[in-house]
């Protein structure tokens, strides 16, 4: 999570321009493996443990695998250079390490600012309804056992996963704000049939729902990784971009959950999700129109990126 920025910053400026959408397409396919392992895992524990084992001791098991894949992340995060866009800013720097006060990445980026947040909105409101929320909406709203839940869950993760890098290569040709148009305009327009499908409850119907939901999510996925960091100068794209995208994130996407679940509470509307959605994606359209087209451009204070010539 507080890695996104870093993570999309580091490829962003190690792609070719023209190749920038596909490549930082595979950050989020990396995302969704995670995403499928970690609830492969619980689906695997809730199948063969009963509540009380899972309750003294199964809840355990998955810390003690994430413990060493924590280390390996870290030795690999402590073994990476610097970018060459950014190898080229501590060389224009007089070979010191550039530092950028908190004000330049916050108020003198503060337009850039305004619209990664309102893209990162978009983008983390619709993945924790759809891959966090949903499993939980299925089991106490709509009354399905928890382990058909997170299957579907699963098998949905797994379609993304399969779109992932083509919906990333789109990007390169077709821009990503058509790409990210579409996946606003699709939750706008789409977001009540498809929960109107989920709450039919048969699981053709749930199946559909959620599969359309997600390849609406995959427009952001795939295209995000290259956008946001291009909103951002080479200067101060690590710590604007970290700034904007981990404050998105917290107020509105990692709340997404607990609002929706308090305004179905307070309303006894269960179509509350799809309002939720509904908002966001105005939000993001709303970003996206105001935003510019960075595909096949060279990102903001850095020179072109073209590919190595095949040898």
């Amino acid at each position: 999570g507080g890695e996104y920025a870093g993570a999309s910053t580091f490829i962003a400026e190690y792609a070719p321009d023209k190749r920038r959408g596909f490549l930082g397409s595979w950050l989020e396919f990396g995302t969704l493996a995670g995403y499928i392992g970690g609830a492969g895992l619980v689906t695997l524990l809730t199948a063969v443990l009963s509540a009380d084992d899972l309750l003294s001791w199964g809840w355990r098991l998955p810390f003690l695998i994430a413990g060493p894949m924590g280390i390996i992340g870290l030795y690999l995060r402590m073994r990476l250079e610097e970018t060459p866009a950014f190898a080229a800013e501590i060389e224009k720097a007089e070979a010191a390490r550039p530092k950028v006060p908190l004000r330049e990445m916050v108020t003198g980026q503060w337009r850039a600012l305004l619209l990664c947040v309102g893209l990162v909105l978009v983008f983390n409101v619709t993945d924790y309804m759809l891959l966090s929320y949903m499993p939980s909406y299925l089991t106490s709203e709509l009354h399905y056992d928890e382990t058909h839940g997170l299957l579907v869950v699963l098998a949905v993760m797994a379609l993304m996963m399969i779109a992932q890098p083509f919906v990333g290569a789109l990007t390169d040709r077709v821009g990503r704000r058509p790409v990210i148009a579409v996946g606003c305009a699709g939750f706008l327009f789409l977001s009540i049939p498809a929960l109107l499908l989920i709450r039919n409850g048969s699981l053709a119907a749930v199946g559909l729902g959620m599969g359309a939901l997600g390849l609406l999510l995959v427009c952001f996925t795939a295209a995000m990784p290259a956008a946001l960091p291009a909103l951002f100068p080479t200067r101060v794209r690590y710590g604007s971009l970290s700034i904007g995208f981990n404050v998105s994130v917290s107020l509105f996407g990692g709340t997404t959950p607990l609002v929706v679940t308090a305004l179905i509470g307070a309303t006894g509307d269960m179509m509350m999700p799809a309002y939720y959605m509904m908002a966001a994606a105005v939000i993001g359209g709303f970003a996206v129109w105001r935003m510019a087209e960075s595909a096949g451009r060279p990102l903001p204070g850095s020179a072109p990126s073209v590919e190595a010539p095949k040898s």
